[in-house]
C-alpha cells in the first residue's frame, strides 16, 4: 500500500480504519450476522461490528476497497442509506481478527427499551453548532465519561461526571427534576466523540418528555475537522478510543498517552509525576491500587514488551 500523508500531521500511513454507526430499525439483525461476517472475511477486513434491533456500530480496518465494499453493503439495507463512516489511518495494525456481535444495544446505556432509532433528537451540523449552544436558553450537556471530558470539552458544557454511559440516565433523571422544578422548557443540546452516544441520549431525553432536543452531527471529531481553531468553542483536545489517544483541531494527533491501569489520558507533564509507571500506574490511580495489583500490572507490562519484541500482540495490550 502506498504511503500517504494525513491532513497536516506528517505521519506515514499504512492501514485504513473506518468507524461507523447508524441508528435504524433492524428487526432481523440476527440473520444479518453470517453474511456480513462472510463479506468482511472475503475482503480481509478486521475489527468489530455490533448489530442490534436499533442499528449497527463498529470500527473496522483494511484496504480502501475492502472498507468501501462493507460500507456499500450496509448502506444497501433498508433504512441505512444515510450511513456514513469516519475514516482515519494507523501505522500499526489496529485489529487482528474480525468479529460481528449481536447485542441488545449498539451503544450500551442499559435501557434497551429506549431504541436509538425511534424518535431521536435533531441533528445539528458543526457549522451551526455554536449558534445553538451560545443561546442562553440552551442547556449544553457532554455525554462522555469523566476521563474524556478531563482533557477537553465545549465552552459552557455541563459535565455529568459519569464513569460509564450507563450512568447517564440516572444523572439526567436528577437533572430533569431540577429543570421541571424551575419551570423551564429549554433547548437541550448534547454531544460526544463521534455522535453515537449523544444520539442515543437524545432518544432517552425525548422519552422523558422534552421536545427541543439536539445533538452534534458527527460529534466532536466532525466539529474539529470542519471548524477552524480560531473560530472554535471547543477547548482542549478530544479523547479517542484508539492508538492516537487524543486529537485536536484538524484531527492532528495530540501528545497524550493513556494510562493502561485506569485509562486516563496523560499529558507529557503528567508523565513526570513520580506515581507514573508505564503500564502500571499514574497519579490518578496510584492510591486506588494496592501492591499486589501493581505487581500484577508490572508483570503484564513485561510480557507485553516481550511480545512486542517478538512481533506478537499480547492479549493485555491497548492496541
Amino acid at each position: 500500500m502506498a504511503i500517504e500523508w494525513c491532513m497536516n500531521a506528517k505521519i506515514p500511513i499504512y492501514y485504513h480504519v473506518a468507524a461507523l454507526y447508524h441508528f435504524a430499525q433492524l428487526p432481523d439483525y440476527q440473520d444479518r450476522k453470517a453474511p456480513l461476517l462472510t463479506l468482511c472475511n472475503t475482503h480481509d477486513i478486521m475489527g468489530t461490528i455490533l448489530l442490534a434491533n436499533e442499528g449497527v456500530n463498529g470500527t473496522i480496518a483494511g484496504s480502501k476497497d475492502g472498507l468501501q465494499a462493507v460500507i456499500d453493503y450496509l448502506s444497501s439495507w433498508d433504512g441505512f442509506d444515510g450511513l456514513s463512516a469516519k475514516y482515519s489511518t494507523a501505522e500499526e495494525k489496529p485489529f487482528f481478527r474480525m468479529k460481528v456481535r449481536l447485542k441488545k444495544e449498539i451503544v450500551t446505556m442499559g435501557v434497551p427499551e429506549v431504541n436509538g432509532a425511534v424518535n431521536p433528537g435533531q441533528y445539528v451540523k458543526p457549522e451551526d453548532w455554536d449558534s445553538l449552544t451560545s443561546d442562553p436558553s440552551t442547556i449544553l450537556i457532554d455525554t462522555r465519561n469523566d476521563y474524556e471530558v478531563a482533557i477537553g470539552t465545549f465552552k459552557g458544557a455541563i459535565n455529568p461526571n459519569t464513569k460509564t454511559f450507563r450512568e447517564f440516565p440516572k444523572w439526567f433523571n436528577q437533572k430533569a427534576d431540577e429543570i421541571r422544578e424551575n419551570g423551564e422548557t429549554p433547548k437541550i443540546a448534547m454531544f460526544c466523540t463521534g455522535g453515537i452516544r449523544c444520539e442515543k441520549a437524545t432518544a432517552y431525553v425525548k422519552a422523558q418528555g422534552f421536545e427541543d432536543v439536539f445533538h452534534l452531527q458527527g460529534g466532536i471529531l466532525k466539529y474539529l475537522e470542519n471548524i477552524d481553531e480560531d473560530n472554535s468553542s471547543f477547548n482542549g483536545d478530544c479523547f479517542v478510543f484508539d492508538q492516537r489517544v487524543a486529537v485536536g483541531h484538524g484531527l492532528c494527533v495530540s501528545d497524550y498517552i493513556q494510562c493502561h491501569a485506569c485509562r486516563m489520558p496523560l499529558s507529557p507533564e503528567e508523565l513526570q509525576n513520580t506515581k507514573y509507571s508505564e503500564g502500571i500506574s499514574c497519579h490518578h490511580c496510584y492510591d486506588a491500587r494496592n501492591d499486589e495489583q501493581r505487581n500484577r500490572y508490572e508483570e503484564r507490562q513485561k510480557q507485553m514488551k516481550i511480545a512486542k519484541q517478538k512481533g506478537m500482540k499480547h492479549i493485555g495490550s491497548n492496541s
